[in-house]
């Protein structure tokens, strides 16, 4: 591999330091993201003319969900004997690793709770709206993994590979850095897949009739994030050893098997979306002036 056709990556994933802790690329950008979704579900919340308490609502169940899924999916999906060994462990999210898996099923249970106990409405006509903006803020994560010099994939020999640092945590604090060898920046192949099928979703909600086909959106949305991930895991390198073994017995790593349910989901989402017809939803409001007035006694 020739090293100078190559990009040497040296980015500092600090951003700066405020009050002694330091404040990294990664947490701004997914701070960016999470803006945008909200921004993002308030215009269609609006747009929708829905009581305001809704959204507040949403935003509450959503970030609760998506934190405590994606740290509890991390942990018990990659590393489950030394977490459950060190359960307080648990806790120190500071320290890294979030599983986007577990972040996706955090999301399913809180909205599930949100719809039970908010709107009263199927959690599909939620989550299709919540999935509008998911593909933008998976790309920020993206963008933050790759400040973070994390889940890159195997050597390459194609121009565009990355040298990242390996030993980036003794590099932060004064030593020589170590780079790999060229490798495919996988963060940056998925964020670039990411902000297309964010464009995607924009399009179905604001330009079609799909907010009114229950599950379409959230199937396109499931199917490509989820496609598109089992097919780039390829080319990533393993983020835990069991995957080595996982790899050499089954052809496939974790993410990928976690990423099989959610394609199927999305499929069956978009084949019972489309062979109904579509369905204006009725909000809290017209559903109050549709109501009869009771006749007044006399």
């Amino acid at each position: 591999m020739d090293i100078l056709l190559s990009v040497t990556w040296n980015v500092d994933p600090e951003l700066f330091t405020i009050f002694g802790r330091e404040i990294r690329w990664y947490g701004l950008l997914w701070v960016i993201g999470l803006i945008v979704a909200v921004y993002m579900v308030q215009r269609i919340f609006k747009r929708e003319d829905l009581p305001e308490k809704w959204f507040d609502s949403l935003f509450f169940y959503m970030i609760v969900g998506i934190i405590v899924g994606a740290r509890l999916g991390h942990c018990l999906f990659y590393e489950p004997a030394y977490y459950l060994a060190n359960p307080v462990k648990m806790l120190a999210v500071w320290e890294g690793g979030l599983a986007s898996h577990g972040g996706v099923i955090g999301i399913i249970i809180a909205v599930w709770l949100y719809s039970k106990k908010v709107t009263k409405l199927s959690p599909l006509w939620t989550f299709d709206r919540v999935m509008v903006p998911t593909g933008f803020t998976a790309a920020m994560i993206r963008l933050g993994n790759l400040m973070n010099h994390e889940i890159y994939g195997g050597p390459t020999d194609q121009p565009w590979g990355f040298r990242f640092i390996t030993n980036i945590h003794q590099w932060m604090q004064g030593a020589e850095p170590i780079y790999s060898q060229p490798s495919h920046p996988t963060q940056i192949y998925e964020g670039l897949a990411y902000l297309v099928i964010f464009a995607i979703t924009v399009f179905l909600y604001w330009k079609t009739d799909a907010k009114n086909r229950q599950g379409l959106i959230l199937g396109v949305g499931l199917l490509l994030i989820f496609l598109f991930r089992f097919f780039v895991e390829f080319l990533k390198n393993v983020q835990v050893e069991s995957e080595i073994v996982m790899r050499e017995n089954t052809g496939l790593i974790l993410g990928q098997w976690l990423s099989i349910p959610f394609i199927i989901w999305g499929i069956w989402l978009i084949w019972n979306a489309l062979r109904r017809p579509a369905q204006v939803a009725v909000t809290p409001k017209q559903s109050q002036m549709a109501q009869p007035r009771a006749k007044k006694k006399k």
